[in-house]
């Protein structure tokens, strides 16, 4: 290998939004996570719904609430 054309490989700390952290080695160094595998819906197996800015409202409003028109056969 070449010297003096590789990033420097280091120790960085991982923080992720739930509080989990753990330390990795990578060129880039520390990183702030919104997710992870202690708090990812994948891994955990808990499935996490955030309506945000009332979305779910907004959508009933505009194509009205499908569950009370379907008729049954």
């Amino acid at each position: 290998m070449k010297k003096g054309i590789h990033p420097k490989y280091t120790v960085g700390k991982v923080k992720c939004a739930c509080g989990n952290t753990f330390e990795i080695r990578s060129t880039v160094g520390d990183l702030n996570l919104e997710i992870c595998s202690q708090c990812h819906p994948f891994f955990t197996g808990k499935q996490k719904f955030l309506d945000t800015a009332g979305r779910v409202e907004q959508f009933r409003r505009k194509y009205g609430d499908y569950s009370k028109t379907k008729k049954s056969k």
